[in-house]
């Protein structure tokens, strides 16, 4: 967000005015969030390993960064307190006990692509937007399905244990190339395309199944069902999102009904396979091999004694939900989720925000003037109450966006507005946040010519 900085005041006198001093940024929170002087005072935790980059966003701000690997339940319950804003990956669970206790928390950063490690809803009923990215690690996640899909058909996973114990077994029955064989997606999304491209270059056919038309990429062609995919394909590789809907969506009877002697692999969501029937079929033979790096219970971090029922099942290989670790990914996936986060602080865009309405903007305030930022239930009038409040002062721009829960409207104002009108629009009967940013004394960071994004 270039020449934008932020900062916390402390809270004013319900009759004081914001008067502007000078061309910086500063943000007023809710009443109920504590307030500092200082941008140092803004604090961001990072969990799990998050990439430097991510931090150097933030520490380029001027935030406090507080990175850590985990905590338990009740550590993070305490931690997350003054907490600004959260960055997590897939193992830190951002559930009802922790969500409530984050008295300062604006919003949440899921540096991956998934999102199903956060109360989405209730993080929305106290208007705390939560960002992911949704295609920064795409290439890495197709990438490691390649190479399992080779290493499948060569059984190369199992020769390499066998000779790390000392045994030379040099074979070639079962043993194929991938060239000329059938690969079926099941979810044509970022990833799914993205494979699809490297397996045609691989001279494999690609078909697809999707919950709606997609445009294919190369030669592949989608199919109708999930059955046309299992029936007619050599691989099956999965890449759905964690929803009720795909919760359980292979069992025993989608195994079953793939071809016998191909191969299933799942990088997408461990919720949506039965294991135990990958497990049995493997073990049967009706599978020529499989490869997982995703299950439905996952350890929260590194441990020597976890237990699963594929392990030891012949060609089968296992990964520990490493689909999108490579260093390029990680380090995308900082930058892009930290600065939508930034972007969030600092000028209330939404862009990118799985759980909200989304509101994107980049235009810098000028001095003197005030940005209403309001998070309310979308109701009949909850547009006009605001607009009958700020009535007073010149509109310079306004947005709105909806969905059927959930309203957020920003209005840029031509000039400061007292903390006693903030207090009537958070009185509103339909308001759940209100921010304003605005520029005004209070910011204590580096010049703002200095920032970079």
């Amino acid at each position: 967000t270039p020449g934008l900085k932020v900062a916390f005041l402390r809270r004013l006198k319900p009759s004081a005015q914001l008067q502007p001093k000078d061309n910086r940024l500063a943000v007023l929170l809710p009443a109920a969030m504590a307030v500092a002087a200082d941008p140092k005072e803004i604090k961001i935790l990072l969990m799990e390993k998050i990439s430097q980059k991510a931090a150097q966003v933030f520490k380029d701000q001027g935030f406090t960064v507080v990175q850590a690997v985990k905590y338990t339940e009740d550590e993070l319950v305490e931690v997350i307190k003054d907490v600004v804003a959260i960055g997590v990956r897939s193992k830190t669970k951002l559930v009802p006990r922790v969500l409530n206790a984050a008295e300062r928390l604006l919003c949440v950063g899921c540096f991956c692509i998934g999102t199903d490690q956060t109360d989405l809803k209730l993080a929305a009923e106290k208007a705390i937007p939560v960002f992911n990215a949704p295609y920064a690690n795409t290439r890495s996640v197709a990438e490691l399905v390649i190479a399992e899909m080779i290493m499948l058909a060569r059984q190369a996973g199992d020769r390499s244990m066998e000779i790390h114990k000392g045994t030379w077994n040099k074979q070639s029955k079962g043993c194929y190339e991938v060239r000329g064989k059938t690969l079926g997606i099941v979810g044509y999304g970022h990833v799914g395309q993205q494979l699809s491209v490297l397996a045609e270059a691989l001279g494999m056919n690609v078909i697809f199944n999707d919950l709606v038309p997609k445009l294919s990429m190369g030669n592949a062609v989608q199919v109708e069902s999930l059955d046309d995919i299992l029936t007619q394909s050599d691989f099956v590789s999965l890449h759905v999102p964690a929803t009720p809907q795909t919760r359980g969506m292979i069992q025993k009877e989608h195994l079953e009904k793939m071809k016998k002697g191909s191969y299933f692999i799942n990088l997408a969501r461990g919720s949506c396979v039965n294991i135990e029937a990958a497990a049995e079929l493997l073990k049967s033979g009706h599978l020529a091999g499989s490869a997982f790096d995703v299950y439905p219970s996952e350890p929260a971090g590194l441990t020597h004694d976890w237990k699963n029922c594929l392990q030891g099942c012949p060609n089968t290989i296992l990964t520990p939900h490493i689909g999108g670790s490579t260093e390029e990914a990680q380090a995308a996936i900082g930058v892009e989720v930290a600065n939508k986060l930034v972007n969030f602080i600092n000028l209330g865009s939404t862009t990118g925000a799985v759980n909200l309405p989304q509101v994107g903007v980049t235009k810098r305030l000028q001095e003197g003037h005030t940005r209403v930022l309001s998070m309310h239930h979308n109701r009949p009038g909850a547009a006009r109450d605001i607009s009958n409040i700020i009535a007073a002062a010149n509109v310079s721009s306004q947005y709105l966006e909806t969905d059927p829960d959930y309203g957020y409207m920003m209005v840029d104002l031509e000039s400061a507005l007292s903390s006693e009108i903030k207090d009537k629009l958070d009185a509103l009967p339909d308001s759940i946040r209100i921010r304003l940013l605005f520029t005004g004394e209070g910011y204590q960071g580096p010049p703002v010519e200095a920032a970079t994004n």
